[in-house]
């Protein structure tokens, strides 16, 4: 009785070597018109990975420095147009609210000449000094509704966040360290104090 063949058979024919799964005289298994896997269960690199893996370590590095330079001036640039649009539109709001106030505060001007103008032909001294005080009076009117305020001082705490002392009075006990007058009045645009109020402290 003839002996098995071992898994391993050379053909008489080609005298090449068959495995059991592989055809007769090609070098992979037949995989039916499907792709085969690598035999050895490794991935095959693909073109890129191939020409990443065949540079070497300098050039890896110097492609690295180029990309983030690239990134670097790019990112550079960005934020240098970014400051300088940033700045125009600041100045641009700064410059839209300064033409809003003096839009505001133009009528009262007129106002002004208005009554320079009757000072000069009027002799009723009552008449023109009651039109100044309305003057006065929409004036401040115009720089509350803008965010102008005074600071408060007589009677105060002397506050050096608030006040300028620029001078000293003896006074009694009770009035001690309080802001007994006000040499130039102060004033706060919102909450931003834009002049300190000039005042007499009592000591």
């Amino acid at each position: 009785m003839a002996k098995k063949s071992s898994k391993k058979q050379v053909s008489e024919q080609e005298g090449v070597m068959v495995e059991d799964g592989f055809v007769e005289g090609e070098a992979y298994p037949n995989c039916e018109g499907e792709p085969c896997a690598n035999v050895s269960g490794e991935e095959t690199p693909t073109s890129e990975e191939s020409e990443k893996m065949a540079e070497s370590p300098v050039e890896q590095a110097l492609a690295e420095a180029a990309e983030w330079k690239d990134k670097y001036l790019r990112m550079a640039a960005e934020f240098d147009n970014y400051r300088k649009r940033t700045l125009k539109e600041k100045m641009d709001l700064i410059s839209a609210g300064g033409e809003d106030v003096v839009k505001a505060i133009l009528p009262v001007l007129d106002d002004f000449e208005r009554a320079l103008q009757a000072m000069e032909q009027s002799t009723d001294i009552p008449s023109v000094r009651e039109g100044v005080v309305l003057i006065s009076q929409k004036l401040n009117d115009t720089l509350r509704a803008k965010g102008v305020t005074e600071i408060e001082a007589v009677g105060m705490p002397l506050d050096t966040d608030l006040h300028e002392a620029v001078a000293k009075f003896p006074v009694e006990d009770d009035r001690k360290g309080k802001i007994i007058d006000v040499v130039q009045k102060g004033y706060k645009l919102k909450d931003k104090v834009i002049r300190y109020a000039k005042v007499v402290v009592g000591e």
